[in-house]
């Protein structure tokens, strides 16, 4: 990596200092910071995202190319909001630099290559993929699309039939990810992540052999494929130094959730580190998963023995008091890298543990507290309940629908997964790659009469005899099955409709949509509403220049749907907000309620064997904390019921979760449910109630 700045492009010091007066200390020493390998150790709500930006728009203002800076994040939207405040400060400096002969311009945070992992790695393998074979027109594969490839050849191989119960689709496809991702063999990842699944290894060898051949066969990526390439073509001897020069400085946002391929990539990028700054908080590192490690932040500091390490440690957003706890929690940790955050805001309420008897009083007491928030203007949106399995709130979910209190589960299926949106896709991806094999089957399985197996004969007819110029022709005079024969030729109306080069990507959407609708009507009950997914489709396809960039755009990075919802909510209207812990890591509410602090639960109860997924637990109940700004709420139900209370109370005792020992106990009020301290009162009733006081006034009667 060699480091080039274009000298007239540099801004005034004075300038500099003015824009970023705002920065605090820490924030001010990264954003400054010169070409060492740099760590920023980000604590929750300390402003990472603006230290960030800063420290872009400085290398901007330094001199250094914006075109040969790569910023690495981890979802569309924190590239976006990136560069946007690049821009922002940019514009600031060129406002201020006036008739100077030195200025910089906003328009430079455009040319800053911005994206996502995934992104990135696609823009680059169609620019150069070339070098290691790979052709440039390749289409994308999701992650539902892989599993249905993955399933094709799982039946060819008569997987499904076999004496033993094999894996399922998606089975398969997590075992190929994470041995992709995590670099590890087959056998090990079977063993570690896939014990049931280690008599069927030679099976899944051979599944995994015919899956890379057939995707090479239909010009097809899926999202491991991205990374992988990337890291094949970064690594191999007669290219890495094309990639070594492409860029001057890389930054990484979120660094805690690479893994293992992720950071070689970075690795061969900058052999020395010069020019990486990395981004990230170790006790945030939450997703093993998806097969991120903890082990690339922690251990970076080995890899680049000359890295500084910069704490950003003042938070923005919570109280003095809440972050005493959160503080003490980490603490715990067996290794972590040194930070302890703290606000200038006022120590504020305790939070809170609160004993309860059973899931019944749990839920009554926190419905109690956030009608009680709503009465004071705190609106629902800014409260959430948080939990560490999505089947912890059922009995909340319940009684919430019971009294009528809107609310939204995050969580669920996200839009890209949907069924209505992938098939309508279907459409689109089977026009721009008419070798695409998935599409195809999903298209032709979706006319009454055409099962899968009559779609693969249609397949290879397409396949061996279909031509460059309307390779659909070959479908117009094919013998189909009775039942399809109603739709089929408006659906060759539609195939050539669709191929067309001129067609604007908003009236294909349409006339799929058009097609699809009478179908959508018999698949599904909720038609209506999966119809206004597919009506926000077509505007999201509006803002895009081709068919090619749309459905690489929104298979990389896809919006929200409204099936996302539990509930019949109106997502305009005010809800409360329900939550996983993992769904809710980068936000913030003004009140947090964190269910079923218990061994079992938090710890999940699948983790005891393992000490570094006991330690992944720590982190995760330190990122439920670490979301509130002014309450926090913690419960512990003392009774775990092993039946339907109307058929019996048989039941046992929990422990309270051992992330909360006797000192870090120290940091919350403790209260039992039936005692209700309304947070408006006086901080001598707190005192009052508290044990220390408690154990005092009966002392006095001796």
């Amino acid at each position: 990596m060699q480091t080039t700045k274009e000298s007239q492009t540099v801004v005034e010091e004075d300038i500099v200092d003015d824009v970023f007066s705002h920065l605090n200390e820490q924030q001010l020493k990264a954003a400054k910071f010169g070409d060492d390998p740099l760590l920023i150790i980000a604590g929750a709500g300390t402003g990472k995202t603006t230290t960030l930006a800063h420290r872009v728009a400085h290398l901007i203002a330094e001199g250094a190319d914006p075109s040969r800076i790569l910023l690495l994040t981890f979802t569309r939207r924190a590239s976006a909001e990136l560069l946007r405040r690049v821009d922002s400060i940019l514009s600031k400096m060129q406002n201020l630099s006036g008739t100077h002969s030195v200025k910089v311009t906003a328009s430079m945070a455009r040319r800053v290559w911005g994206g996502t992992f995934h992104a990135v790695a696609s823009r680059l393998l169609r620019q150069h993929g070339k070098l290691i074979g790979l052709a440039p027109g390749f289409t994308i594969l999701d992650r539902s699309d892989a599993e249905d490839l993955i399933n094709t050849i799982r039946t060819e191989m008569n997987l499904a039939k076999s004496e033993t119960r094999f894996p399922l689709k998606a089975t398969c496809l997590s075992i190929y990810s994470r041995c992709v991702n995590a670099q590890r063999p087959l056998k090990d990842i079977l063993k570690k992540h896939f014990p049931f699944c280690e008599e069927h290894a030679e099976a899944l060898d051979i599944l995994f052999q015919k899956y890379v051949d057939l995707k090479e066969a239909q010009s097809v990526l899926d999202y491991d494929d991205l990374l992988l390439f990337w890291q094949v073509i970064v690594s191999e001897p007669e290219t890495t130094k094309l990639f070594q020069e492409k860029f001057d400085y890389i930054l990484v946002d979120e660094y805690q959730d690479t893994n293992t391929l992720q950071a070689e990539i970075l690795k061969h990028l900058a052999p020395t580190g010069k020019g990486m700054t990395i981004v990230g908080d170790d006790a945030q590192s939450i997703y093993s998963f998806r097969s991120a490690t903890v082990r690339n932040i922690l251990d970076f500091p080995k890899m680049f023995p000359n890295v500084s390490l910069i704490p950003l440690e003042q938070n923005y957003r919570s109280t003095q008091g809440i972050l005493a706890a959160t503080n003490n929690v980490i603490a715990q940790a067996t290794e972590r890298l040194e930070k302890e955050l703290w606000s200038s805001r006022e120590v504020g309420l305790p939070p809170r543990l609160i004993d309860c008897q059973d899931e019944d009083e749990q839920t009554d007491y926190i419905i109690e507290q956030i009608m009680q928030r709503r009465e004071e203007e705190v609106l629902l949106k800014e409260q959430a309940v948080l939990f560490r399995s999505s089947h912890h709130s059922l009995n909340l979910e319940v009684e919430l629908t019971r009294r009528n209190i809107p609310f939204h589960k995050y969580g669920g299926l996200k839009f890209m997964e949907t069924a209505h949106i992938k098939d309508l896709l279907a459409f689109l991806k089977l026009a721009e790659n008419p070798r695409d094999g998935v599409a195809a089957a999903r298209v032709l399985t979706l006319l009454p009469g055409i099962g899968p197996k009559k779609a693969q004969q249609l397949i290879q007819v397409l396949h061996f005899e279909g031509g460059s110029g309307s390779p659909f022709e070959c479908w117009k005079d094919v013998k189909i099955p009775t039942a399809a024969k109603k739709f089929w030729s408006k659906f060759m109306v539609l195939l050539k409709k669709l191929s067309k080069d001129n067609i604007e990507i908003p009236a294909a959407v349409y006339s799929a949509r058009q097609f699809y609708a009478p179908i959508l009507e018999l698949k599904f009950d909720n038609a209506k509403t999966r119809m206004k997914d597919l009506e926000q489709l077509e505007l999201v396809a509006a803002r895009f220049p081709s068919r090619s960039v749309f459905l690489e755009e929104i298979t990389l990075d896809p919006p929200a749907s409204t099936q996302d919802t539990s509930n019949e909510v109106d997502i305009d209207e005010d809800y409360l907000v329900l939550s996983t812990i993992h769904s809710a890591k980068g936000l913030e509410w003004e009140s947090v309620y964190v269910l079923q602090a218990t061994d079992g639960s938090i710890p999940s109860d699948m983790t005891f064997d393992s000490p570094e997924e006991i330690e992944e637990e720590r982190r995760l109940f330190y990122v439920a904390l670490t979301r509130a700004k002014n309450r926090l709420f913690v419960f512990h139900p003392q009774r775990s019921y092993h039946r339907y209370r109307t058929l019996s109370d048989s039941h046992g005792y929990t422990r309270l979760t051992r992330f909360l020992p006797d000192n870090v106990l120290k940091s919350f009020e403790r209260l039992p449910a039936s005692i209700h301290v309304e947070d408006d009162t006086s901080e001598n009733l707190y005192k009052q109630m508290s044990t220390s006081a408690i154990r005092k006034r009966i002392k006095k009667m001796w």
